[in-house]
């Protein structure tokens, strides 16, 4: 129940088309560890464990992973 979440999900779900499948959502509030490391810097992009951003989608660093 998030609407900055669903807006970077639906964000992203266009960015990556069919592999928008592969995406895994987590809610920081059940990790006190992510929570402790992110607080209200969400939602949050991570690609394998790697902070890619926050808060908004950024494009280019999520263009510059995908072509890598």
């Amino acid at each position: 129940d998030c609407s900055l979440c669903e807006i970077f999900l639906e964000e992203l779900s266009d960015v990556l088309g069919s592999q928008f499948g592969q995406i895994g959502v987590f809610d920081i509030s059940a990790d006190e560890a992510l929570e402790r490391k992110y607080g209200s810097r969400i939602p949050v992009l991570l690609i394998d464990d790697e902070f890619v951003c926050a808060i908004r989608l950024d494009m280019e660093r999520v263009q510059a992973y995908l072509s890598s």
